[in-house]
């Protein structure tokens, strides 16, 4: 499977926003954290409107077919847009750097409600209800990665509906 971008833009977009590619990095580990950074954008699919060009055997939420911006504005079917390649260069650079941090592993299970370490004692306010609200709890939310992705989400009225 192919992410978002390719390493020379991956690479440029790093550089330009002053990001240090650990010692070493090779293109290999580029190409996989693409590949992951790409996963956690297609984790929104649900909020872009359209839908795959290229159908359900598309293995990546885009390119799309009927996507429009925020704003209403087209997006051509078959082209992916740059914002979105480069939220998924600023999320491959956090799995570079921190491989699996931005998609964590939750055990609903192991929920720990009071925690005693010696005379410290830590209780925890907020329990989820279930696994769902574990799993958003437990998920980083990446403001920059937010940031750019927003314009491409289903707008939403503030106005309510009047039946």
């Amino acid at each position: 499977m192919a992410g978002y971008g390719d390493n020379d833009g991956f690479t440029a977009y790093a550089t330009a926003a002053g990001y240090v590619f650990p010692d070493g990095t090779t293109d290999a580990q580029k190409t996989a954290a693409r590949q992951r950074g790409s996963l956690v954008i297609d984790r929104y699919e649900p909020r872009f409107n359209g839908h795959r060009t290229g159908g359900y055997a598309q293995e990546r939420a885009w390119p799309r077919t009927g996507a429009s911006t925020y704003y209403g504005e087209a997006i051509p079917s078959g082209e992916v847009p740059v914002p979105i390649i480069n939220a998924s260069y600023e999320a491959a650079f956090l799995e570079t750097t921190n491989p699996g941090s931005l998609s964590p592993v939750v055990t609903g299970a192991s929920t720990v409600k009071r925690e005693k370490v010696g005379q410290l004692e830590v209780e925890y306010a907020i329990q989820p209800a279930n696994i769902e609200e574990t799993v958003a709890m437990t998920t980083p939310t990446v403001t920059s990665i937010n940031g750019l992705l927003w314009p491409f989400f289903y707008p939403t009225s503030s106005h309510p509906l009047v039946v």
